[in-house]
């Protein structure tokens, strides 16, 4: 099982990943891993010396190819226990949920295969005990 809690704030320390719901034209944008048959919301493990939002720029970037894009904080949230049938989290780990504006793209120079714009969301999730929760709870708190 798969515990997903959502925060106002903690310790900046404590944040690992950033996860970056984002739009272009109204519309989602999911990434597909080369390694994966499966979707999954841009974000990606915080580097050392590095700032969270920072963390979030370089991510969206590397992933969809964002060249301009608005980008801005949601929440915080943690995941603690099976996160794939591969992964397991015994500890809480923390990240922060964005939210972005995707203006323009340029092509991707990455781990990511290629990007998916849709009008809906998608049903093969990497993460599907996790971001879809989270995409509802950046709808709860009025970002969606």
């Amino acid at each position: 099982m798969v515990e997903v809690r959502f925060y106002d704030s903690i310790d900046d320390k404590l944040l690992k990943f950033a996860v970056i719901i984002s739009k272009t034209n109204g519309k989602w944008i999911f990434c597909k891993h080369r390694e994966r048959d499966t979707y999954e919301v841009p974000g990606g493990h915080r580097e050392s010396g590095e700032d969270i939002l920072s963390t979030a720029k370089r991510e969206l970037m590397e992933e969809t190819g964002a060249t301009d894009f608005t980008i801005k904080p949601i929440c915080v949230y943690s995941v603690k226990g099976k996160t794939r049938v591969s992964e397991s989290i015994d500890d809480e780990t923390f990240g922060m949920l964005f939210f972005a504006d995707v203006f323009s793209f340029e092509e991707i120079h990455s781990e990511i295969e290629k990007i998916l714009i849709t009008d809906n969301l998608v049903e093969n999730w990497t993460y599907p005990l996790i971001q879809p929760k989270l995409i509802e709870e950046a709808k709860n708190r009025g970002y969606l």
